[in-house]
């Protein structure tokens, strides 16, 4: 976010020497607090980024500002995030540019949208949909902490993408389309509409049973290239002189992207020229029907103590970052 000095209102992560990272907000006069002792906020405010700050108990900590992943991982949540390693890719697959104009449904926490709003930067648009207005608080919230005001090329909008997206935009003005749904298939005829000839839509889901509605609607449906679907795995690998091994935690399967393009109009997509599988769409083969439930994905339900929880916290860390009084507007 910023280059140079810790000034007050920062956020800062610390790390101490066991690895362990605290992320604090700094406050003139304040003090971090941990069970051996207390690090004065004053001893930062000041202090040029990636130095090492001594701790009441006598041990070190290493104070930088966090990275976006970072951020991502600590910030307050009430859905699951989309992790940085999928979040990358989603900006590089997409082809997420400068200037870009970009529709996201399912906002979330805000994860993604951090990403997409760095990539399109001030001169683009994302317009963002969220079904749920305590979900969309909580991430205006995240991301004017992290951007340290509200970002100028964010729009979110509380409601129904299917219904939403055709008053928000003109056809064919859409660049990119990110969906992080239960049902993307759902919106493929409003999402058709709205993308440009070429434009990219690219979901990301949960299950192979989405992975496959989606390709085949899209094939149904036509007017898309033929989709594009993949899942990463991240592992670590642990570093000490000769002993270099993998570790023994990764990040596996967190969800499947698929990717299609937008035909120009009236183009037929181009015939597969692979078999398809024996009994692939035989009598065996049942679609799924009506409303989706995140319990129907193996989801855990998110209560709704949690979320206003989740959404007081976020809502003070953006105050405490952009020096604005409780319940003042943002």
């Amino acid at each position: 976010m910023r280059r140079g000095p810790f000034q007050a209102g920062d956020r800062v992560q610390l790390t101490d020497p066991k690895g362990r990272m605290h992320t604090i907000t700094l406050e003139d006069g304040k003090e971090f607090h941990t069970h051996r002792g207390h690090l004065k906020h004053d001893d930062l405010i000041g202090a040029a980024d990636g130095s090492v700050i001594r701790h009441s108990s006598g041990a070190d900590y290493l104070a930088l500002r966090p990275l976006l992943s970072d951020f991502v991982l600590s910030m307050p949540r009430g859905a699951q995030v989309v992790y940085p390693k999928d979040a990358g890719q989603i900006v590089t697959y997409a082809d997420i540019f400068p200037g870009a104009t970009v529709v996201e449904a399912g906002v979330g926490s805000g994860a993604l949208s951090l990403s997409l709003l760095r990539a399109v930067g001030e001169r683009g648009r994302l317009l963002s949909f969220e079904r749920r207005e305590d979900f969309a608080d909580i991430a205006r919230a995240n991301a004017r902490a992290f951007f340290g005001e509200d970002h100028p090329a964010w729009t979110v909008t509380v409601g129904d993408l299917v219904d939403a997206l055709p008053q928000a935009v003109e056809p064919g003005s859409v660049d990119r389309v990110v969906l992080d749904m239960l049902a993307p298939w759902d919106c493929l005829e409003v999402v058709a509409e709205a993308l440009a000839p070429g434009g990219v839509l690219i979901c990301y889901v949960a299950t192979t049973t989405q992975l496959s509605r989606v390709a085949e609607a899209a094939r149904a449906a036509g007017g898309w290239t033929e989709p594009t679907a993949w899942e990463s795995m991240n592992r670590g690998w642990h570093l000490e002189g000769l002993a270099v091994r993998p570790e023994h935690r990764m990040h596996g399967h967190t969800g499947f992207l698929i990717v299609l393009r937008r035909l120009a109009p009236a183009t037929e997509a181009h015939l597969r020229k692979k078999r398809p599988a024996p009994g692939a769409h035989g009598e065996d083969y049942v679609a799924a029907t009506g409303e989706w439930s995140a319990a129907d994905l193996g989801e855990r339900p998110v209560s709704d103590k949690k979320l206003r929880r989740t959404r007081r916290d976020a809502t003070a860390t953006a105050d405490r970052v952009t020096g604005e009084q409780p319940g003042e507007d943002a």
